[in-house]
Formats: C-alpha cells, sequence, structure tokens
C-alpha cells in the first residue's frame, strides 16, 4: 500500500475513533451510542487494513478506551557516556530502544522518565534537560510508518546516572551502552537513529532550545 494512503487511513482511523470514544463518554441517547459503537467498529476496520492485525484486536483496544480522548504521551530517556547511549533491549522484538514508555497517571514528566529508566536499564537517574516535545506521526511519516491506534505526544529527555545498576523490568531483556556510530538494530516504532542524533547534539550543546512538534 502507498504509504501515504496508509498514513491518511491511520489518521482518519484514530479521528473516528477519538470522535466515537468522545461521544459514548457524554451521549445519554441510546441510538446515539449506537451510531457511536458503529464508528467505532469502523475505525477498527480502517486500522485493520493497513496492518496485519486483525480487525477484532483494534476492536478491543478501542473498546478498552474511554472519557474524552487525548493524545498519549511516551517519555525517552537518553543516557549519554563516553561517546556511547544507553539502551534498552525490548523482549517483544529483540531490538533496541531508547528507556522509555508510557507515562503514568500522577507522575509528573520527569518522575515518568527517571521511573522508565530505572526499570529498562537499572540504573537510578535523574533529567537533566527536556529537549524535545515531539509529535509521533511528523516524525514517522518519511519512514514508512508504523499503524498506530492512538496520536502520541513523545517527550525526549537527558537524563544522567545517579547510581549503581539494579535489576530489569520484566519486558526488558538487556541493558547496554553503545557506540554512537555503531548502534544495534533499534526498535523503530519506540525509537529512531535521528531521535538519539538529536539527544545527542542537545548533549554536546545544552543551550539548544527545546524543539517542539
Amino acid at each position: 500500500m502507498n504509504h501515504s494512503r496508509e498514513n491518511n487511513t491511520i489518521i482518519w482511523a484514530r479521528k473516528i475513533a477519538s470522535l466515537a470514544q468522545t461521544g459514548l463518554t457524554y451521549t445519554k441517547d441510546p441510538y446515539e451510542k449506537e451510531r457511536c459503537e458503529e464508528l467505532r467498529d469502523l475505525a477498527a476496520e480502517m486500522m485493520a487494513a493497513t496492518s496485519d492485525v486483525e480487525t477484532g484486536h483494534w476492536k478491543t483496544i478501542f473498546k478498552n478506551e474511554s472519557g474524552y480522548a487525548t493524545p498519549k504521551v511516551d517519555v525517552r530517556g537518553a543516557i549519554f557516556q563516553n561517546g556511547k547511549v544507553l539502551l534498552s533491549r525490548e523482549q517483544d522484538d529483540g531490538c533496541w530502544s531508547l528507556p522509555g514508555g508510557w507515562a503514568d497517571v500522577n507522575d509528573t514528566p520527569s518522575e515518568a522518565v527517571i521511573r522508565e529508566v530505572r526499570e529498562e536499564t537499572g540504573y537510578p537517574a535523574q533529567c537533566t534537560k527536556l529537549t524535545a516535545v515531539l509529535d509521533r506521526d511528523l516524525h514517522y511519516k518519511t519512514e514508512g510508518g508504523h499503524s498506530h491506534p492512538f496520536h502520541i505526544y513523545k517527550l525526549m529527555f537527558l537524563c544522567e546516572i545517579t547510581g549503581e545498576a539494579d535489576e530489569l523490568c520484566h519486558d526488558i531483556t538487556d541493558a547496554a551502552f553503545f557506540d554512537l556510530d555503531n548502534l544495534p538494530p533499534l526498535s523503530e516504532h519506540r525509537t529512531l537513529p535521528k531521535h538519539i542524533e538529536l539527544l545527542h547534539r542537545h548533549y554536546q550543546n545544552p543551550n539548544l532550545p527545546t524543539q517542539f512538534d
């Protein structure tokens, strides 16, 4: 499928799903509720058309969402030492990424990324700079894109280690430092090479302004 068409289909599907979700949150009319559920199912079918994942999977994902639909927040932390970057290896695809994940409710952004770094690398850390707030769609469409049911903001932080490493969380199999010019296979729906390059530029020049969008 043409990537531009595929990206448009994903955007439309997410918009339809978000409208259906918000409608189901506020409507009192049983007929309106029925229409919103049909729209939610249509969004699932559209997502299935852009991926190898069956419609039922997307239906379950959309059905589990409630309340007013807003973008989700993914936090990522970069730690550089001696020309190397700290990466964690994901269990689900065997590839590597900057440590991070979804921000949890009641966490501040810095608390969220510190928690993720600790869980995925074992290292206690502190944030030193917010380098970028990125709209995931704008940074992935030129790479061919990955079907994702939600609109995502990526918060990219520079961090530094504050202590000795501990155990990794269950869905991470390893954590290690890699030379910037010899990176391992990346889990590219989580981290692209240009994300690491962006963060390293800020590491080298802390006075750079935070990038957004």
